[in-house]
């Protein structure tokens, strides 16, 4: 089978590789559409691995079931979870799912820019979902993002009313305002470097936009009626989004940490400030299993235009292309790639 294999985000080829074998609990999946993430191409932290295939936005089509598999069938559509928490360890009992280690371990064969996948037992047994047919396969891949952006939001325990600036207006935050408009928001604003992105950001829920370099706590208040925002979201992962972030907080808000920053990368945090105004940071990663049932069921209500956020489909063979449209960062939204195209 062909797959796009990662050697750094300027080099991506199409390579040859055996169809995975599967065994009797597993499923071989055809892949139909893989989206790229915007963690796919942080490069600091995939060039570790390379070269390998990586994407984990999958939505595609059951070719084979292995013969203890009861649940699903030939035929079938499916969405299938990379990473699946182990549900029984302190942190899953918790409610922490996405830094239990078997989370952190688990994965399908080889990745999701790939003609097809193995899904392992343990990925068959608890992180696969049959797409209903009114969720098309386009739709199916913005699940696993969609189930990050609904976490993030209820761990914030966001609140109707609540204005929210989003920093960064790829596609993560353009999903957190749609999702944020939908669910009730007061005012929404959002910024990033890129005017094609600020228009997106318009059209898809924000009432403001800003330019990030114009980004200030004067400006946030003008746009926001003489407040600061109740909730923050960082999409960007630098350094100065984070002290944008602090910078422009209303006290008792919190700041949601969606975007990670290099593991290199530190700042000094104006500690009285947060603590003076009851500031809360909060980090976020992944998607929990009831974060994944409802985002199917989200999607499935077709509240979400979605398949409006898709700028570019491309063939497995132009995965590189579509690569360096995420990390240019520039006129870009959601990039799917269709192995069978």
């Amino acid at each position: 089978m062909r797959v796009a294999m990662y050697y750094h985000n300027r080099d991506i080829r199409l390579e040859e590789m055996p169809t995975p074998k599967i065994g009797p609990g597993e499923l071989l999946v055809k892949v139909l559409a893989c989206g790229i993430c915007g963690s796919d191409v942080m490069e600091w932290y995939r060039i570790k691995k390379a070269p390998r295939v990586l994407g984990h936005e999958i939505a595609g089509e059951i070719v084979e079931v292995g013969e203890e598999v009861k649940e699903f069938h030939v035929g079938d559509r499916v969405f299938v979870s990379h990473h699946i928490p182990c549900n029984t360890c302190r942190y899953c009992l918790n409610g922490h799912h996405t830094v239990c280690d078997t989370l952190r371990a688990t994965n399908f064969d080889p990745g999701g820019f790939a003609e097809y996948i193995r899904v392992p037992e343990m990925n068959v047994d608890r992180g696969t979902f049959i797409l209903p047919d009114e969720i098309s396969i386009e739709e199916g891949v913005f699940i696993e993002p969609l189930a990050c952006v609904l976490r993030g939001q209820r761990l914030a325990r966001f609140k109707p009313g609540q204005s929210v600036f989003v920093i960064g207006s790829g596609i993560s935050g353009i999903l957190h305002i749609a999702t944020a408009r939908i669910s009730g928001a007061g005012r929404i604003m959002a910024s990033d470097i890129q005017e094609f992105r600020l228009e997106a950001a318009r059209k898809f829920g924000a009432d403001e936009v800003i330019i990030a370099k114009d980004v200030s706590a004067e400006n946030i208040r003008e746009l926001n009626r003489g407040a600061l925002a109740d909730l923050v979201i960082v999409c960007a992962g630098s350094i100065s989004a984070y002290r944008q972030a602090l910078e422009t907080i209303e006290r008792g808000g919190t700041i949601l940490c969606f975007a990670p920053l290099e593991p290199e990368l530190n700042f000094v945090l104006p500690f009285f400030h947060f603590w003076n105004d009851g500031i809360t940071l909060l980090p976020t990663y992944g998607g929990a299993p009831v974060d994944i049932v409802q985002a199917i069921d989200l999607i499935h209500t077709h509240r979400l235009p979605l398949k409006e956020m898709i700028t570019h489909r491309l063939p497995l063979s132009q995965t590189d292309l579509g690569f360096r449209l995420v990390a240019e960062a520039k006129e870009s939204i959601k990039v799917i790639i269709e192995p069978h195209r």
